[in-house]
Parts: structure tokens; sequence; C-alpha cells
């Protein structure tokens, strides 16, 4: 008898500390499973919607609007989400750009790119004779510029309404309880393991270490206990449970291993910065996005005002004529890239001069429709005076009006595929975007000069477009993608069209995609692409590279005539809308 009443008596606290538990997760993440989800591509939604790379982190997202968040809010607990689900452009160790129309009209651009260590030089990656050591730019230690992701999410929590603790227990609870995850990511992690193997010097719990297992499978469960704790340091000590602490010594002492470059100092002085949106008018609309480092705002702006005044809704959707056109006016901004664009706190960008109309219109005289343009004959435009592969994507819009769009980045796919020794994420290996020589291409084959060259303190330029359509001064488009060099340019076709060819949202997201840049003289065509229009624009002189399966991930939320939301996720992943 006394035997079942202690029995009874552990049941019963064994039961209650089971609810405590469930109750814990269930205030962390109501209505959410992680064991099993599944992808949304398109809602319509009257109170808030959310769209990003992960089910999981879209599912948080509109979870903390539902819980009186607003979509800064919503933007910072999904990007925390997508640090656990999404390791490889999801991110503690990287950096990235915010883009937000506030409820009472306030435009905000912030930058949280990383920033070049003290210890950084120009010629870092150039061996005694001359040769460029892109490996060394783009895998390992060396290759890691400062994070700012934390940062970013604190410095952006001041237009927040919930507590950051709020914000940050779902991904504590997603990385220490673990997820699902899918047949994707197991093929992503499997193909992973040798560089880990290799470029580790302690290894991470994506490393599956059984040599008799089959690798990761659709279905496992990843835990991750090491950036739980991360996490919840910086849920107690804030900013400085990441660039202080126990944290930042985690992360000195990985550099020292691996003959990295980051140290304390880097760390603590490491700050975001708000700066001036790149804004500017497109036929009545007002478009909003980054300015330097960020070369995608200044891009955009320049592809469309080369556009505007040649009737190219006239034209139809991938007509030769169009496609051409487009082709070339992507070539003239790219070359314009490669010699003036960088991080404006270093160098001084000709960015009135390089918006300016009869600037573009100067640039489009040499322009042929009926035959290419070679790239050699495209130098960068001649200024009449002196005067910025794996990223992901979110946006996010309330029923108050707030509207974020948020380009985050490792730069390749899990970045420079190190992982931080006890700290459980993977550091960038963004010091390949600045230009390492002069001439030599980077990962996305972008060539640059002085205005990219390493400084220390430096933010490395970035082609990321986070951006935001006004119509008649309200939200009407929120959009961005990753994609490298590519995602100025998608960004570009996706507001073509719908702003000239009329286009659904979904069609302008899923339909197949193209690009140039300049340097190499190639346009590059997703899988789907008309053969009739390839075939041709090679009569015309134009070169095709290999043709890709697909060209980033483009995420969008457009705000339809009746004031609901329109959320679409891309297709060529298992990216996910939400919305209530």
């Amino acid at each position: 008898m006394i035997r079942r009443s202690v029995f009874l008596v552990l049941l019963a606290c064994l039961s209650f500390f089971s609810c405590k538990t469930s109750q814990k997760n269930q205030q962390a993440l109501p209505g959410i499973n992680p064991y099993r989800y599944s992808s949304t591509k398109k809602v319509i939604a009257e109170n808030g919607a959310v769209v990003s790379a992960h089910p999981l982190a879209s599912k948080v997202g509109i979870e903390i609007l539902k819980q009186g968040g607003n979509a800064i809010d919503a933007a910072i607990a999904t990007q925390l989400a997508l640090a656990v689900v999404y390791p490889n452009a999801g991110n503690l160790g990287g950096g990235g750009f915010m883009v937000a129309r506030l409820s009472n009209g306030q435009l905000i651009a912030l930058d949280y790119r990383e920033k070049a260590p003290a210890a950084a030089h120009r010629d870092m990656y150039i061996d005694p004779d001359g040769t460029a050591r892109t490996d060394k730019s783009q895998d390992g230690h060396l290759s890691s510029g400062v994070p700012g992701t934390i940062a970013g999410l604190f410095a952006s929590h001041k237009y927040g309404k919930l507590p950051f603790e709020k914000l940050i227990q779902p991904a504590i609870e997603l990385a220490e309880k673990g997820f699902s995850i899918s047949e994707r990511e197991a093929r992503s992690l499997n193909s992973l393991q040798d560089d880990l193997k290799k470029l580790n010097t302690v290894m991470p719990v994506f490393v599956k270490e059984n040599p008799i297992a089959i690798g990761w499978k659709a279905g496992d469960t990843l835990v991750q206990t090491d950036l739980a704790n991360t996490l919840k340091r910086i849920k107690e000590k804030g900013q400085a449970g990441f660039y202080e602490g126990e944290t930042a010594k985690l992360i000195v002492e990985e550099m020292k291993r691996g003959q990295g470059i980051i140290r304390h100092e880097d760390l603590k002085n490491y700050q975001a910065k708000f700066r001036d949106p790149h804004s500017f008018s497109y036929k009545g609309y007002q478009i909003v996005g980054m300015p330097m480092p960020s070369s995608g705002g200044l891009l955009l702006n320049q592809m469309m005002t080369m556009i505007e005044d040649r009737n190219i809704g006239s034209m139809g959707f991938h007509s030769v004529q169009a496609v051409q056109l487009m082709t070339e006016v992507e070539r003239r901004a790219f070359a314009d890239r490669a010699e003036y664009m960088g991080d404006a706190d270093f160098y001084k960008v000709p960015v009135a001069m390089l918006a300016g109309k009869a600037y573009l219109q100067e640039r489009m005289k040499n322009y042929d429709p009926a035959k290419a343009t070679p790239s050699t004959e495209i130098k960068p435009g001649v200024l009449s005076a002196a005067e910025s592969t794996e990223t992901t994507h979110l946006s996010v819009i309330d029923k108050d009006g707030n509207a974020v769009a948020v380009t985050t980045t490792l730069n390749n796919s899990y970045g420079s595929r190190t992982v931080v020794g006890g700290a459980g994420f993977f550091l960038n290996d963004e010091m390949d975007d600045f230009s390492i020589k002069p001439g030599v291409p980077n990962m996305y084959g972008a060539v640059g000069g002085e205005a990219n060259a390493i400084q220390p303190g430096k933010r490395m330029l970035s082609s990321m477009t986070p951006t935001i359509v006004l119509k008649d001064d309200k939200p009407f488009i929120v959009v961005g993608t990753p994609g490298g060099t590519t995602i100025p340019t998608q960004i570009f076709q996706t507001l073509v069209n719908i702003l000239e060819f009329n286009m659904s949202t979904g069609d302008a997201v899923y339909k197949p995609k193209f690009h140039h840049q300049w340097l190499p003289d190639e346009v590059v065509i997703e899988k789907g692409f008309s053969i009739t229009v390839k075939e041709a624009m090679q009569k015309m002189g134009y070169t095709f590279s290999k043709e890709r399966s697909g060209i980033g991930r483009t995420e969008i939320i457009k705000v339809l005539p009746d004031g609901k939301f329109e959320a679409v996720a891309d297709n060529r992943g298992e990216d996910a809308a939400e919305g209530y």
C-alpha cells in the first residue's frame, strides 16, 4: 500500500512537471507542432501576414502578431527562429538589412551588415606572388566578418511592442527541444559533411559521427543544445549576451584555434547603424530600399529609371523585346556597381549622380534593341563630377500598417561552414564580398575595385535588396529574396511583372527569372525560361550560361484593393506564408 502511495505521488509529480513543461512549450509555440508541419504557399489575411524561408519560422512570426506584437516584433522572432530551423542562411553569426515603414509613416533603414575585423587589411587574401586566395576568403575562420545580426535585432526592437524575452523564447524552444528536418534539409546537411569535418575544430551537432548511419533523413529531429544555451544568454543579458561574456569568449577561442582574426574588441565595438533609406519614385509609386553598403537600392533605382520611359508594359512579359531591354539595363547597372559602390562610411559613393535621370539616359545612348552590347563595350559610366549564395528574406505586415522587409545572410550556404565550438552557430564568410583583388571575381562572379577594398571596420558591399513599395503613401508591396548578385535583378523583374505587366502576385514570383551582371558577359536563366526567347537573343549576339534549376526565393506581400494582405511564398523552396 505504501509503495502504491509513493508511486501515485511520483506519478502526480511527473504529471505536474510535465504539465508545466507543456504550458511552457504552449506559451512559446502555441499551435505549432515542430515535428509535423507543412508549407503554405499563398494566404489572404486581414490582420497580418508573414512570409519566410521556413514554415516554422513563419508560424512563429504570425503567432507573435496574434499575441499583440507588431510587424517589427514578428520580424525579430522570425529571424531568431530561422537561426535555429534554417541554419544554412538563418543566423546569429551573419548580418543583414531591414527596411521598414511604420504606421506613423516613418521610413527606416537599418544596417547590421558584418564588418571587417580590426586585424583585416587590403591584401590579406593575396599571396606574395600576387595570387588571390579565394579559398581563404570563402572557407573557414579567416573568411568571417564580425557578426551583426544580434545587434540589428536589438536596434530594431526599439520599434517593437513585446519584451525581447518573449520574442526569443520560441527559438530557444526549437533549439532545445528540436524539430523535424525535411528531405531537402537532410540532403543539404548530408552534402555538407566533408566540409564540416574539414573546417571545424570542434565537431558540431550537424555532423553524423556514426559511420554506420546512412546520414540525415527526413523526419530526423535536430536538437541544438549549444545554440539553445547561446540564445538563453542573449535572453538573459541582451546584446551583451552575444558580444561579451561567455559567447564572445567562445567565438574568440574558435577564431584562435582556426587562425581567424575576430577578437574581443571587434565584437564589443560592433554597432548596427540606422541610415537614410534609398527612396525613389516610379510612375507614381514610391520605392523604398537600402542605401550603401547595399548596392540593391541604387541598382534597383538605376534599372527602373532606365526602363521608365520605354513603354515596357506594351512589350509583354518575356517578349524578346522586354527581356532584351531588361538584360541591357541590368548589364549597365552592374558595370557601375563594380566601379563606384561600397561602404559609404569609407568611400564617397556618388549616389545622386548614379541615380540621376540625365546620367542614366546617357548610359542608354548606345543601347541597340536589335543586338547585344558586349560588356567589353560597356564600361562604368563617366560621372560629370565627384560626389553601396546564402541569404534569406522575410516580409511582414500588420493590421496597423507597419511593414517590414528583412534580408539576412551568411553569404555562402552555411557561410564559412565553421560552427563556433560550444556556441552552436555558423559563422559567415562575408569577407569574400569585398574586392579581395581588383578584377578578381568573388563566388558570385562579381568584380570590384577601390570602392569595395578591404579596410578594418568597413562593411563589405552587398546585393541584398529588401524593398517596400508605397502606393498613395501606404504600403503596397513588401518584397525581397536571396540569391547573391541575382537579388537586385530578381526584385527588378518581380516589380516590373506586377507594375508593368499586371501579373498576379503568384505569377510574378513563380515565373522563370533571368539575370545579367555585366561580368561574366552571359545571361543566366532558370529552367522553364522560353526557348524561343533564348534562341532569338542568341541570334542577337547573347551568350547564355548553363540553365539553373532556380534563381532565388522571393517572399512577397501585396496589399489588395480591399485592404487585405496577399502573402506569397516562393515555390523554389520550402518557403511558407502565414496570415490571420
